[in-house]
């Protein structure tokens, strides 16, 4: 199966419809983080089917199970994104919302800016900071993924929200009573049983807010 092939078919079970400019796009986004990693180690991932599976389906995994709502003239924060996941793939499929990528290792940041100008990604912005030093109040939401523990990252990025915006934390196995690690004045929203097409491992997507 082609790359092309793998990618149109993962959508599809994700019940997601691109044009073949969007495709070709997250294609090209496969293709330049695996050019960069021979050199600069960004992730574990080698080869262009682990990538389309374990990076591109499984960051748009979330969106069937979001509402339209959640996306459309918002800002958003992917925080601890290392490689621009999931934000790049998100702001692709997405060119409505608006996505700042935040990441404190300046090589990962360099990629990222570099994925911004060749992908033509207006609707990206790429800050090399740690997400603590970041002003609050300027995001309708925060995702993170693989950052750290969910009481860490509410901790961490919790003060980025706007009034009634959402932390959304995508994990593996969730261990039961996750919830309670929060800080006082968080809760768990919910939380989302994930099917990522081609890979056979949990994945949850655990909505928290404040109030």
């Amino acid at each position: 199966m082609s790359p092309a092939q793998q990618l149109a078919d993962g959508l599809g079970k994700l019940g997601l419809q691109f044009s073949d400019v969007t495709r070709q796009r997250l294609l090209d986004f496969v293709s330049l983080l695996l050019k960069w990693n021979r050199t600069y180690n960004l992730t574990a991932i080698r080869t262009e089917p682990e990538a389309i599976t374990h990076h591109i389906l499984d960051s748009l995994a979330l969106l069937p199970a979001l509402p339209q709502s959640a996306f459309q003239g918002r800002r958003w924060a992917d925080v601890g994104s290392g490689a621009g996941l999931p934000g790049i793939p998100l702001a692709i499929a997405r060119p409505d919302l608006y996505m700042t990528l935040v990441e404190s290792v300046e090589k990962k940041s360099a990629f990222q800016r570099q994925a911004k100008i060749e992908l033509d990604l207006g609707n990206v912005d790429v800050v090399c900071a740690r997400v603590e030093s970041l002003p609050a109040g300027r995001f309708d939401a925060v995702i993170a993924r693989a950052f750290a523990d969910l009481g860490e990252i509410v901790l961490k990025a919790g003060h980025l929200l706007r009034p009634n915006g959402r932390l959304y934390a995508m994990k593996g196995v969730v261990a039961e009573g996750a919830g309670e690690a929060l800080p006082a004045g968080w809760t768990v929203a919910e939380c989302v049983r994930l099917q990522v097409p081609g890979l056979d491992a949990e994945r949850h997507l655990i909505v928290v807010e404040k109030g």
